[in-house]
């Protein structure tokens, strides 16, 4: 997923990069944050939101990218929502 995250960024150029997959009904999610946007919105604390929502504890990794999941996979839009609503405001 990380790699898919890092080229989703490339992509971007400027953004935010979520993915979920689920397998076995268990979601992990990866955020990753553009270098600009660091200072500002951080994957680690965007990922902990989507964690949340799934039914997980914990994750971790960087500023820029990182990675978790949790045991409720059918939560996914429930994860991407409320990423997106941190976000929003």
């Amino acid at each position: 997923m990380r790699g898919a995250v890092d080229e989703a960024k490339q992509r971007l150029g400027s953004g935010i990069a979520m993915l979920v997959a689920i397998n076995d009904g268990r979601a992990s999610v990866a955020v990753g944050v553009t270098a600009d946007l660091v200072a500002s919105h951080n994957a680690v604390d965007l990922l902990k939101i989507a964690v949340a929502a799934l039914g997980g504890q914990g994750g971790g990794g960087r500023p820029d990218m990182a990675q978790g999941g949790g045991p409720d996979g059918d939560k996914a839009a429930d994860a991407v929502a409320a990423v997106r609503a941190k976000l929003a405001g």
